[in-house]
């Protein structure tokens, strides 16, 4: 049983890269294309890293699973953040696309 579950989650793991990899390729500007390269990616990586942990027999390999998994956690959000910010600062997002929130005056 433990065998199905893991191929399951490392198929599904695989499916999330794939989807991936095809929104880098096609959607059209670089915020879109950021999001698809951090969020499917990110669980695809942590659905084939649980399905390679339910098959892992010793604890090394389990550790080393586990701070792979943790290292993606915290450097994914925070690099696509900073070329999220880096794209708008120097212009490569057109601004006029974005949803701002108005503030009313309080005057």
């Amino acid at each position: 049983m433990i065998d199905y579950i893991a191929g399951t989650l490392l198929i599904l793991g695989a499916g999330f890269a794939l989807v991936a990899g095809i929104g880098i390729l096609r959607f059209p500007e670089l915020l879109t294309r950021m999001h698809a390269a951090t969020k499917p990616q990110t669980l695809g990586l942590l659905l084939i890293l649980a399905g390679l942990a339910l098959r892992a027999q010793d604890l090394g390999d389990i550790t080393v699973i586990v701070v792979v998994a943790i290292f993606q956690m915290l450097t994914a959000p925070v690099s696509a953040h900073m070329v999220g910010r880096a794209a708008f600062r120097t212009g490569f997002v057109d601004k006029s696309r974005l949803n701002a929130i108005e503030i009313p005056d309080k005057s």
